[in-house]
């Protein structure tokens, strides 16, 4: 892709407004638009990584044996009156009327939706056991937006549901959603805690949040280094008795067993085995996909700019042309694009008519995991230089040296 027919519009100085790293640099970067505190339009960039991040989560859940669908952004309000949930979640739910005066809500979360909808078409223990999950933006009238894409009024989330006969039922199926959600953090290049947890108004009886790590972060986990154990209180070590340290975290996905309380408020049932009647046993699993792209960037950056791990880049080598007007090295930069291209490498060519120092910065900002140049290292001894962005090591490798080495990381 060549930069100039694409579009990064990247900003020099920090926007106002910008709280944290992450917000600094994906509103520098030309990966976010803000239209008002809490809400952003995802620019081409920002766009690239989210549905990088999304399809991650979609592979490990269809390796589980989820099945993806959507529902409606809009939902009835009855539907959560069921529940009583209209009330413990009144403060954050936009509602709206529409023209025949129905009471509607822009879903913050979807358990109630979606178990009206299994519970029109599963009848019978023969359809279960049942994972559905979505992506999917949610809505939350916040009282105080902030971050960027960490507490936004709208953002991006993967939330699964679990239908299960019974009890041991929910345990293998909570049990594939945990294994599910350490891969995926892992592939998206995050360090991360995974932390017994209040089940709150989601309801049921075990809950599990995974953790990364952050300054940002809004929660607070207690930390002993001695046994390398998590706490949520602030008593000492209840393995070794050792004091803890404090260790602020974002939490970026929540899973919960839910037993029948849905079901339950919902009328949801089925004919088990002995075609008795009986309420669905029910597990949520919740994923912030566009706050992983926050949280990845509070662990991956320095003062220049985002360092994207390979598997979330929007493009992984910044390849920048030194002299654009020297056709020679422009064709030369064209082959080596489609040589990266073939090697399975997204490829973000700079052939702006820019100083090179402006290349340099923006290749910096933008956060490509490997920067490579041709420049008069190559005219000189057909050398070209290659710097790793996550170690800064800088390499002058020939065309050979350089399709080993990235045949070696990719």
């Amino acid at each position: 892709m060549l930069y100039s027919k694409f579009f990064i519009p990247t900003l020099r100085e920090n926007p106002q407004g910008a709280e944290c790293v992450s917000h600094r640099f994906l509103l520098r970067g030309g990966y976010l638009y803000m239209m008002l505190s809490g809400i952003y339009a995802y620019l081409p960039l920002g766009l690239k990584v989210l549905k990088k991040v999304s399809d991650i989560v979609r592979r490990h859940m269809n390796d589980k044996g989820a099945i993806e669908l959507v529902t409606s952004y809009l939902q009835p309000l009855e539907i959560w009156e069921k529940t009583g949930r209209d009330s413990e979640l009144g403060e954050v739910m936009i509602k709206v009327k529409d023209r025949k005066g129905r009471d509607l809500c822009l879903g913050p979360t979807n358990e109630e939706q979606i178990t009206e909808v299994v519970s029109h078409y599963v009848t019978s223990y023969k359809q279960l056991p049942l994972i559905l999950y979505q992506i999917q933006t949610k809505f939350r009238d916040e009282t105080r937006p902030r971050y960027g894409l960490m507490r936004s009024c709208e953002f991006v989330m993967k939330d699964a549901y679990s239908f299960d006969e019974n009890e041991d039922g929910l345990e293998e199926s909570y049990r594939k959603m945990l294994d599910a959600y350490s891969k995926i953090f892992k592939e998206c290049g995050l360090d991360f805690i995974v932390v017994e947890a209040d089940p709150g108004v989601m309801g049921g009886s075990i809950s599990h949040e995974f953790m990364a790590p952050a300054e940002i972060g809004e929660d607070i986990l207690f930390y002993c280094s001695n046994c390398n154990l998590y706490f949520r209180d602030i008593s000492r070590c209840k393995k070794c008795g050792m004091p803890l340290k404090e260790k602020r975290t974002i939490e970026i996905g929540h899973v919960f067993k839910l037993g029948d309380k849905y079901s339950k408020s919902l009328e949801a049932t089925f004919l088990d085995r002995s075609n008795q009647r009986k309420y669905f046993i029910m597990g949520c699993y919740g994923i912030g996909v566009s706050r992983i792209i926050s949280a990845v960037i509070e662990q991956n950056h320095d003062n220049k700019g985002i360092i994207w791990p390979s598997s979330l880049a929007p493009f992984e080598v910044d390849l920048i042309i030194v002299d654009i007007d020297n056709q020679s090295l422009f064709a030369q930069g064209l082959e080596l694009e489609g040589i990266l291209q073939d090697l399975g490498l997204t490829v973000l060519v700079d052939d702006r008519p820019e100083q090179v120092g402006v290349k340099f910065n923006d290749a910096y900002l933008i956060g490509s995991p490997y920067i490579l140049i041709l420049g008069k290292k190559y005219l000189q001894d057909k050398k070209y230089e290659l710097e790793v962005r996550a170690t800064k090591e800088k390499f002058n490798f020939n065309k050979e040296e350089l399709i080993n080495f990235f045949k070696n990381v990719n």
